[in-house]
């Protein structure tokens, strides 16, 4: 069950409206990289979660994420206050409007146009959220890498909305909805590193033989060289050679009688005669350069 607090977790205060900056944090509003994604990506998995421990954390930092989905909601709406009575009234010219939500080269004339300087469930670009966005997979060691990288994801993306703000109580709310992506970041670690088994996720063991090489899989110059391809549990193959198995490469399958029947019926039946050539309707179409118009 979920209880709506009227308080916000951080106090937003905005001191000029911006509706190109508007614009530009609807990324962390209905963005891949934004708050309802990772509210949802982690109600997702919580609701399946079978580790007790596990499954509080994750409650509490969905419902966290929903908090942080009205921060940056009314951040938006307050950079778009000013220019939502302007739009609705019109009490600007058409050309004063515009530049207003056109903003230095910003594109937020799009939202504002189709959403009325709302706060819409898009990206920047306008593109709306999907669900798509969301990739739990229901294997805990997997949806918790998955969950550290998306945390790490945010953190850019807002440092990235920090830098293009010069309004000092923006750059507070988004530095602290920053923050609490390292803090997240901190928890889902932890949690992973708690199972003691976490690597590699899932039950099966790997193959050592492929699961131990790294293959140089590029022709020329000699590999660059370091833990990711020669260090503790790899091994570097420079020239690995077509199959790794041991077989010949080929692909093959056991078919009955009757699909091979089949299979040569059509096979003969498609079969190419390489002794024709016809003139194709390409090249009845086709011109010399700088002859178009000059037919019939």
């Amino acid at each position: 069950m979920f209880v709506h607090n009227k308080r916000l977790q951080y106090t937003v205060r905005v001191a000029t409206p911006n509706p190109g900056l508007a614009n530009l944090l609807l990324e962390q509003f209905g963005g891949p990289q934004g708050e309802l994604v990772a509210a949802m990506r982690y109600f997702t998995q919580a609701v399946a979660e079978e580790d007790a421990g596990r499954k509080d954390m994750l409650l509490d930092i969905a419902t966290e994420e929903l908090s942080h989905l009205e921060v940056i909601g009314s951040l938006v709406a307050m950079l778009n206050r000013g220019a939502k009575g302007e739009l609705a009234e019109a009490v600007d010219t058409q050309a004063e409007i515009y530049r207003k939500l056109h903003g230095a080269g910003n594109d937020s004339h799009v939202t504002q146009v189709l959403y009325g300087a709302g706060t819409p469930l898009t990206n920047s670009a306008g593109v709306p959220w999907s669900a798509a966005y969301i990739d739990t997979i229901g294997e805990p060691t997997a949806d918790l890498r998955s969950n550290i990288a998306a945390e790490a994801r945010a953190k850019i993306i807002y440092e990235r909305l920090i830098n293009v703000s010069d309004d000092a109580g923006v750059q507070e709310a988004l530095g602290f909805l920053m923050t609490r992506e390292v803090s997240h970041q901190k928890s889902f670690e932890k949690a992973l590193y708690a199972i003691a088994g976490n690597f590699p996720p899932g039950k099966l063991p790997p193959n050592p033989q492929y699961a131990n090489a790294y293959y140089k899989m590029s022709q020329g110059e000699p590999p660059e060289r370091g833990p990711w391809n020669e260090g503790r549990g790899l091994d570097l193959v420079e020239h690995p050679t077509p199959a790794v198995d041991g077989g010949d490469g080929s692909a093959s399958v056991q078919l009955g009688a009757q699909q091979r029947t089949a299979l040569d019926a059509m096979k003969r039946r498609l079969k190419s005669d390489r002794t024709r050539d016809p003139e194709t309707g390409a090249e009845l179409g086709s011109v010399a350069p700088g002859q178009a118009g000059l037919r019939g």
